[in-house]
C-alpha cells in the first residue's frame, strides 16, 4: 500500500499490476446543508491516514431509462459527500519527472454520471504511462441553476476545485502539475470548452480532449432564469436560493425529471435554447461573471489559444438516443421535414444530401444522421475552424466503429468509443471481441497527445500509421475504428457546406 501526503490529509491507496490506485479523495466539502447551492468549499482536514480503497458517493441524479440503463451503466450510491475524486498512478511519490496527467470529466446530460464509473477505471491508461484522474461535479439543479443572487454554475466551479486539487497534490502522485490534459465526453466535453472560457480555470490546464461535445450548448440567462423558475414550481418552491435549499435532494431531482419531460415535448428554441426538444434540462449559463459568454463565441474570439486541442465525435452519435427507446421507427418524413425547416435548412435540399450517402436510408436513419450533424460534429467543425483561423492547433477525429450492441442497430453511437479509450473492452456498447489493437492506437493517440500536443496513434503488426495533421484548410480528420487509422480531408463536406452560416 501507497501512502500520499495531500493538502487536508493523508491518504492511503492500493496497488496492483503496477498501478496504484486512490479512490474517493474529497477535492471540496459536501455541498450540502448550509453550503447548498453555494460554490464549492475546501474540505475538511483530517488526522492520520485516511483509507482511499472505494469510490465516494456520487452527486443526486435520476439514472437513465431503464431502455439505457443496461448499455451506459448507473452511478453508484448516491450523498452528500459527492465532490471526490478518483487518481491512478505508475509512480505514486515520484520525487522529479512527473508524468503528463489526464482529468476525465465524465457525461451523462448534466442530469447522471460519476467519475467511479467501471468504463472510466484509469488503471490500463495509467499502465501507459499517465496519472489519471477521474472526478464527479454537481449535477441538474444543484449544479447548474441560475438563481436570484447570481448564483450559476456550481457544476463547472466543482470542476475548477476538483483542477486546483490537483494544480496543489498531484506531484505527490507522480504527476506534473505544468502538464495537465482534461478530457471528457458528452456533457464532460461541453463541460471542457466552457472551462477554456472561464478565466477561474485559466491556467489550470495545458490541453484538452473533448469527445462528442463541443461550444454551442449553454444557456443565455433568460433561458437559465426560465429553467430555474419552472423547475422550482414543480418542485412546489420559490425560485430563489433559500427555498429550493430546504427541498430534498430526491424531489429535486424529480422535479428536474419531470422538467425533461416537458421540455422534450417542446421543441421551440424561443423558449428552451438549446435544450428544447432533447434530454437536457439544465446547462452551462452564460451568466457574464463565471461563464462571460457562449463557449464557441469565446474560441472564435481567441479564448483558449494557448491551450492544445484535440476533438471529435462518432460517425452516428444520435442512434443511441433512438434505437433503444423505439424512437427511430416513429420518424416520419413530416417530422423529418420540420426539424430541416426548424434547423433554417432548405428541407428539400438538406434532405436530398443527407439521403444522397446513405441510399435506402429510413427518415429516421435521415434524422439521426441531422441530428448528429446539428448537436455533435458540426459544433466540433465550429471550434476547429475558429481555432484554425486564429493559429491555434487542433486535431479533429471521427470514431467509426459500429458498435455490436443491439445486433448492431446502434452504430457507431454516442459513448462507443469510451471503452477503447480507457482500454476497458467489457463495456457494453464495446461488445464482445473488442479489437484490442484499436484501444491500443487510441490510447496511444490520447496519452501521446497529453505528454507533447500530438496524437500520435499507432498501426496494428507494427505498420507506420499516418500522420495525423492538424485541421486547417484541408479540413483533416482522422478516422479511428477500422483496421488501421486513416486520415480524411472533409469527410460528409456536402453536408457541412448544409450548415454555413449556422451553428
Amino acid at each position: 500500500m501507497d501512502v500520499i501526503s495531500t493538502t487536508a490529509g493523508s491518504v492511503r491507496g492500493r496497488r496492483k499490476g503496477g498501478v496504484a490506485a486512490f479512490a474517493g479523495i474529497p477535492y471540496a466539502a459536501p455541498p450540502f446543508g448550509p453550503r447548498r447551492l453555494r460554490p464549492p468549499q475546501p474540505p475538511e482536514p483530517w488526522s492520520g491516514v485516511r483509507d482511499a480503497f472505494a469510490p465516494g458517493p456520487s452527486a443526486p441524479q435520476p439514472g437513465y431509462h431503464p431502455a439505457l440503463a443496461g448499455l451506459l451503466g448507473e452511478a453508484g450510491e448516491v450523498g452528500e459527500d459527492c465532490l471526490s475524486l478518483n487518481v491512478w498512478t505508475p509512480s505514486p511519490g515520484r520525487a522529479e519527472g512527473g508524468l503528463p496527467v489526464m482529468v476525465w470529466v465524465h457525461g451523462g446530460a448534466f442530469r447522471n454520471g460519476a467519475g467511479s464509473l467501471p468504463g472510466y477505471d484509469g488503471a490500463r491508461l495509467a499502465a501507459d504511462g499517465v496519472v489519471c484522474v477521474t472526478l464527479n461535479y454537481r449535477l441538474g439543479a444543484e449544479g447548474f441553476l441560475l438563481l436570484p443572487d447570481g448564483t450559476s454554475n456550481l457544476g463547472l466551479l466543482d470542476q475548477v476545485a476538483a483542477l486546483e486539487w490537483v494544480r496543489d497534490n498531484i506531484a505527490g502522485f507522480g504527476g506534473d502539475p505544468d502538464n495537465v490534459t482534461v478530457f471528457g465526453q458528452s456533457a464532460g466535453a461541453i463541460s471542457i470548452t466552457a472551462l477554456m472560457a472561464m478565466d477561474r480555470a485559466r491556467g489550470l490546464f495545458r490541453r484538452v480532449i473533448t469527445q462528442s461535445g463541443a461550444g454551442h450548448h449553454s444557456h443565455p440567462e433568460h433561458i437559465a432564469r426560465r429553467v430555474t423558475e419552472r423547475l422550482a414550481a414543480l418542485a412546489g418552491v420559490a425560485p430563489t436560493r433559500e427555498a429550493l435549499a430546504t427541498v430534498p435532494p430526491e424531489r429535486l431531482v424529480a422535479a428536474d425529471t419531470a422538467l425533461s419531460r416537458e421540455i422534450a415535448q417542446d421543441t421551440d428554441p424561443a423558449r428552451w435554447g438549446e435544450s428544447a426538444g432533447g434530454g437536457t434540462t439544465v446547462l452551462p449559463v452564460v451568466d457574464g461573471e463565471t461563464l462571460p459568454e457562449r463557449p464557441i463565441d469565446a474560441i472564435a474570439a481567441g479564448a483558449g489559444r494557448d491551450i492544445d486541442v484535440l476533438t471529435g465525435t462518432t460517425s452516428e452519435e444520435f442512434r443511441l438516443f433512438l434505437v433503444p427507446l423505439g424512437i427511430e421507427p416513429r420518424i416520419t418524413d413530416a417530422v423529418l421535414h420540420g426539424f430541416l425547416a426548424g434547423f433554417g435548412l432548405d428541407p428539400d435540399r438538406a434532405r436530398a444530401v443527407y439521403a444522397a450517402a446513405r441510399p435506402g436510408a429510413s427518415p429516421g436513419d435521415l434524422f439521426s444522421a441531422v441530428m448528429t450533424d446539428h448537436a455533435y460534429r458540426v459544433p466540433a467543425v465550429r471550434v476547429a475552424e475558429a481555432r484554425a483561423a486564429s493559429g491555434a492547433r487542433t486535431f479533429v477525429y471521427e470514431f467509426t466503429r459500429p458498435s455490436p450492441a443491439m445486433d448492431g442497430a446502434l452504430g457507431a453511437c454516442h459513448m462507443a468509443e469510451i471503452g477503447f479509450v480507457f482500454g476497458n473492452l467489457t463495456d457494453p456498447l464495446v461488445g464482445p471481441d473488442a479489437p484490442r489493437d484499436l484501444s491500443d492506437g487510441m490510447r496511444a493517440a490520447w496519452t501521446s497527445f497529453a505528454r507533447t500536443g500530438r496524437p500520435d496513434t499507432a498501426a496494428p503488426n507494427g505498420d507506420t500509421p499516418p500522420t495525423w495533421p492538424a485541421y486547417g484548410e484541408r479540413r483533416s480528420v482522422m478516422l479511428l475504428g477500422g483496421a488501421t487509422p486513416a486520415v480524411c480531408e472533409d469527410p460528409a463536406a456536402d453536408a457541412r457546406e448544409l450548415w454555413a452560416g449556422r451553428r
